[in-house]
C-alpha cells in the first residue's frame, strides 16, 4: 500500500514539475526514510542500553559484601576504620565500639568453641579466613564458614598462604604475588558462599604495619574501594609461648584501656583453645564497661 502511495506520488509530481521535479522527490523520499531507519536504530540502540543498565541494577542487588542481610545491622565502614587505625586516632565521639576479629580460620578444632560463645554472649564478630586452612578442614571447614556467614558475623580475607616469603620477599611487598594468594582465597569463598559473595575487607599476614613497599597496595585497595585492616588490641595468642586465658584477657584488656574504638586482634586456628575459653571474659569486660560489638563490611 505504501509502495503504491509512493509511486502515485511520484506520477503526480512528474505532471507538474517534470523530470527534475521527480528527481529531487525521490531524493527527498530516500531522505526521509533514512532518517526514520536512523531514529529507529537510535531507539533500538537506547532500549538496549536500558535494559543493560537495569540487568546491572538486578545484578548489585544480588552482591552481598561481607554479611548477610540480618549481619548488616552490626555491620560499620572498614574504610572508616582503616582511617582510624591508620592515623592513630581511637576516638568516637564518645560512644565505645569494639570490633572482635579472628585470623587464621577456620579451624575445626577451635572455631565451633568459638561460635558456640559467641552465639551465648549474642555478640558477632569478623573473621580473616585463610584459603589453606579452609582446605586443611575440608567440608567441616566450609560448613563452619556458612555457619559464620548465616549468623551474621562479617567475613573477611586473610591470603590464602599467609607466606611471608611469598608475599614480602625481603620484607618488601611483592603486589602481584599478594594479590594472586588473596584472589585464591576469594574464588574460595565464592565457592562456598555463591557466586555473588565478596568481600573488600582484607588483613595482611603480619599486618599492614610490619612490611615496606606497602603503599602500591594502598594504591590498588583504594582503586578497588576494599580496606587493609589491623588492629589497635591484641590478646596476644600469637606472641611468644603459648598462654593461658587469663593471660589472654589481662593481655586484651590492657591493650583497649582508653580506647574507645578497639578492633582486636585474637585467633580462632589450630592450637588456640584458650583463646576460645578466654573469650566470654573477654566479651564481659567490654559489655561491663559500654562497648557496642560491631563488625567490619
Amino acid at each position: 500500500m505504501k509502495k503504491n502511495i509512493i509511486v502515485v506520488t511520484i506520477s503526480v509530481i512528474a505532471v507538474f514539475t517534470g523530470v527534475k521535479g521527480v528527481g529531487a522527490a525521490k531524493s527527498y523520499i530516500v531522505e526521509q526514510k533514512q532518517i526514520k531507519i536512523e531514529k529507529q536504530k537510535k531507539a533500538e540502540e537506547e532500549r538496549i542500553e536500558a535494559e543493560k543498565k537495569r540487568k546491572e541494577e538486578e545484578e548489585k542487588k544480588k552482591m552481598i559484601i561481607g554479611v548477610n542481610d540480618e549481619g548488616k545491622k552490626y555491620s560499620y565502614d572498614a574504610l572508616e576504620v582503616s582511617k582510624k587505625l591508620s592515623s592513630y586516632d581511637y576516638s568516637n565521639n564518645g560512644e565505645k565500639i569494639v570490633f572482635l576479629t579472628f585470623d587464621d580460620g577456620t579451624s575445626t578444632t577451635v572455631t565451633p568453641e568459638v561460635l558456640r560463645i559467641l552465639d551465648e554472649e549474642d555478640v558477632k564478630a569478623t573473621f580473616f579466613l585463610t584459603g589453606q586452612n579452609i582446605e586443611r578442614g575440608g567440608k567441616e571447614s566450609k560448613k563452619l564458614i556458612k555457619e559464620e556467614f548465616s549468623r551474621g558475623h562479617a567475613i573477611a580475607n586473610h591470603s590464602y598462604s599467609h607466606d611471608y616469603n611469598k608475599l614480602y620477599p625481603g620484607r618488601k611487598l611483592d603486589l602481584e604475588a599478594f594479590k594472586s594468594d588473596f584472589e585464591k582465597t576469594d574464588n574460595m569463598l565464592k565457592e562456598v558462599l555463591g557466586p555473588y559473595f565478596s568481600t573488600r575487607v582484607i588483613r595482611c599476614p603480619g599486618g599492614h604495619m610490619s612490611w615496606q613497599g606497602m603503599d602500591h597496595l594502598d594504591t590498588y585497595l583504594e582503586e578497588n574501594n576494599m580496606a587493609s585492616i589491623d588492629w589497635n588490641a591484641l590478646n596476644g595468642d600469637a606472641e611468644g609461648r603459648k598462654k593461658s586465658a587469663e593471660e589472654l584477657v589481662n593481655r586484651a584488656i590492657e591493650t583497649a584501656k582508653g580506647k574507645e574504638m578497639v578492633v582486636l586482634l585474637m585467633h580462632d586456628t589450630y592450637g588456640k583453645e584458650e583463646t576460645a575459653k578466654a573469650l566470654p571474659q573477654i566479651i564481659q569486660y567490654f559489655k561491663e564497661n559500654g562497648y557496642e560489638f560491631k563488625t567490619l563490611s
